[in-house]
């Protein structure tokens, strides 16, 4: 576990992004505020987007 994490550090990195940008959505939502929502929401399958890429990519790259 730890050897994936020096490979690859970017991926919880990205991952924690994903999950920040889907909770500020999630309370902007709650708000009512549905149009900066909908942005988050969006950046937030940008941001899982990359890290899925960053984690096929290093894969890809080290040959598992």
């Amino acid at each position: 576990e730890e050897k994936k994490r020096v490979r690859n550090p970017y991926v919880p990195i990205g991952a924690l992004i994903t999950a920040g940008v889907l909770t500020a959505g999630l309370i902007s939502f709650r708000q009512g505020n549905s149009q900066l929502g909908q942005k988050l929401m969006r950046a937030r399958v940008v941001a899982q987007g990359a890290t899925v890429a960053l984690m096929v990519g290093t894969a890809f790259y080290y040959g598992e």
